[in-house]
């Protein structure tokens, strides 16, 4: 059971990453209602997190080479160190240094206290609002190639607060963008690639703490999740991508009220115990 356990909380993960809708909010949540009933937890949900951020590195992989080839080559001089592509791994660096900086501070917080669930019921709804807001105040115009160290460093602390479950990587990143008057699909790109350290960073930095202790989910199970998280985040990103560049975020917004509306009237109720 506790394999095929890993494998639906690997499906979650998969599904949700990418939205901003919290796909750590929806681990901690699904959890309390599969069989064994126990927080999956802060490891298993970031080595999960390796698989869905392999998907950005194949999705993007292009960008990727390029950006990190332009960089190098700034650093020698072979390249301006204003081009485009420098510019956005110096930008990815900077903007990478606050949820490093802030994980290792609050590191025994993010796997206690972050993750009760009265907060991140809170956070579902209060950054599901925020979100909504940003979407229909924001004047999208700016792109991908206006982005400054002033406004990454802004989207780097946005990122950070996805250390809290319910907040939603992608979705407080995005809602930073928009608020700063980017485009949809320039705030949600800037998102993706700028999560990619980070994620592998935390995911690999877990992997071998992990190693040698005894979670809800042994080292295979947690494999297991990582691999069906990769495969269904592929598919994911795609969809999620062409939809932002027609559609609003309303569809989020309504979901993550309502869902961290049920979680309140569910923990009242005692349903569910918020640790």
């Amino acid at each position: 059971m506790h394999f095929l356990e890993a494998i639906i909380l690997g499906l979650v993960q998969g599904l949700t990453e990418f939205l901003p809708i919290s796909s750590s909010a929806h681990l901690r949540i699904l959890g309390e209602f599969l069989p064994g009933a126990e927080d999956p937890g802060a490891a298993f949900t970031a080595i999960t997190q390796i698989g869905t951020e392999a998907a950005v590195v194949v999705f993007f992989w292009r960008d990727i080479v390029r950006i990190v080839g332009r960089w190098f080559r700034s650093l020698v001089g072979r390249v301006p160190r204003n081009d485009p592509d420098a510019r956005m791994g110096w930008l990815i660096i900077v903007g990478t240094i606050p949820i490093v900086v802030l994980g290792l501070l609050f590191q025994d917080q993010i796997e206690t206290v972050f993750r009760s669930m009265w907060l991140i019921a809170g956070m579902l709804i209060f950054f599901g609002v925020l979100l909504g807001i940003a979407d229909l105040v924001g004047a999208k115009r700016r792109k991908l190639q206006d982005i400054t160290v002033g406004h990454g460093v802004i989207f780097g602390f946005a990122q950070a607060l996805a250390l809290i479950p319910g907040v939603s990587r992608s979705g407080g990143t995005i809602t930073a963008g928009l608020f700063l008057g980017y485009e949809r699909a320039a705030a949600a790109r800037y998102a993706f690639l700028l999560a990619i350290p980070a994620v592998f960073g935390s995911g690999f930095y877990q992997l071998f703490k992990s190693a040698g202790e005894q979670g809800p989910y042994t080292l295979v199970e947690t494999g297991a999740a990582t691999v069906v998280a990769f495969v269904v985040a592929l598919g994911v990103i795609a969809v999620f991508m062409k939809w932002i560049s027609r559609r609003s975020f309303l569809p989020f917004v309504v979901y993550r009220v309502a869902l961290g509306t049920v979680l309140l009237v569910l923990l009242s109720l005692g349903v569910i115990q918020p640790y």
